[in-house]
């Protein structure tokens, strides 16, 4: 079971999007940066999907602070392809940051290309 994480303003209304998928294999969970940073480096949750109103700055602050850059994306308020994700995601990123008005777009797209990438 691959869990993730959802954080930031729209934390619930991510975490709402995801389930209505009913993608096999996904744990989704409603968290903060503070309890997902911890649950990340204990391995207690394998990604992190927070949001703000720009989706570089309070989405990923902590977790970037915490966890270090090498683990974590930001998309701002741009809508990345899937190629992009997966590339994202075999290079190890599990922390990722966007826009509250990118939610239905970059939302699913993440749990997609996260379901398909094991």
């Amino acid at each position: 079971m691959t869990k993730i994480l959802t954080g930031g303003i729209g934390k619930t209304e991510v975490a709402d999007t995801l389930s209505r998928l009913g993608l096999d294999g996904l744990e989704i969970t409603v968290s903060n940066d503070m309890d997902a940073a911890m649950k990340l480096r204990a391995g207690q949750a394998d990604y992190y999907l927070g949001t703000c109103h720009t989706g570089a700055g309070a989405s990923l602050g902590l977790l970037v602070g915490l966890l270090g850059s090498p683990v974590c994306h930001t998309f701002g308020r741009s809508v990345p392809t899937r190629e992009q994700v997966a590339a994202l995601l075999s290079d190890g990123r599990k922390v990722f940051g966007f826009a509250l008005d990118r939610i239905d777009v970059v939302a699913p797209l993440m749990a997609h290309a996260i379901a398909a990438h094991g």
